[in-house]
């Protein structure tokens, strides 16, 4: 039997706690281990309960998502075995969000978002692929990011084999693998097989990551 997906939440509000408690806790293939009210407490539930996925508010006093988030995450190693966070947050576009996704969050969510959404976002993000479609993603960047520096291309990008190049592009414009294997004329298992090589070479958690590693190098237009 498989074992079930362990679910942590962090935010500030008690009622949105008992909602999220209550839906999470109704699945057979999910299991809550924990909630918290602010980013400190959040750190510290992660390390104790080591959830797969943690649902994280961006605003929360003491400490915030964002910074909880990267608190969480920066002892993962690139490809390690950690807990993907997905942020919350009530208005769409938000830069929190962009500044969160930069910390290592595997994507964003409305908080006001459908029960079922959430659920399969959760699904998502444990199985290893963005929580939010590469698009949306482009969009954030496209809106904070106009105006931003462009910054120097890491050697490690340059290793890349021209194969590997291409695939990356098209998952940074927000292609799925199955219409990264039409382009390419090969099979959806070679694509994952790039795309995790990718990540592994260029250090990256996930796609959504890929699409920030894009955007801040300027690899795509």
């Amino acid at each position: 039997m498989t074992e079930p997906i362990r679910v942590a939440l962090v935010d500030d509000q008690a009622l949105f706690r008992a909602g999220i408690r209550m839906l999470v806790s109704s699945q057979d293939d999910l299991e809550f281990v924990g909630e918290a009210g602010d980013g400190v407490e959040g750190v510290r539930l992660a390390a104790e309960q080591r959830p797969d996925v943690i649902l994280m508010d961006i605003r929360m006093p003491v400490m915030d998502g964002i910074e909880a988030t990267g608190r969480i995450l920066e002892r993962i190693e690139p490809g390690g075995d950690g807990p993907r966070v997905i942020v919350l947050t009530t208005f769409d576009l938000d830069e929190a969000a962009t500044r969160a996704i930069r910390a290592g969050a595997s994507g964003f969510l409305l908080k006001d978002a459908d029960p079922e959404f959430l659920l399969a976002a959760i699904r998502t993000v444990h199985a290893g692929t963005a929580v939010i479609a590469a698009s949306a993603t482009r969009e954030l960047f496209e809106h904070f990011d106009s105006r931003a520096q462009r910054e120097p291309v890491p050697a490690a990008f340059e290793e890349l084999t021209a194969r590997e190049r291409d695939i990356f592009l098209l998952a940074a414009r927000g292609l799925s693998n199955s219409e990264i294997a039409a382009s390419e004329y090969v099979s959806e298992a070679t694509v994952k097989t790039h795309i995790s090589r990718v990540l592994a070479k260029l250090g990256l958690r996930d796609r959504v990551q890929l699409v920030v590693y894009a955007f801040e190098h300027r690899l795509v237009d």
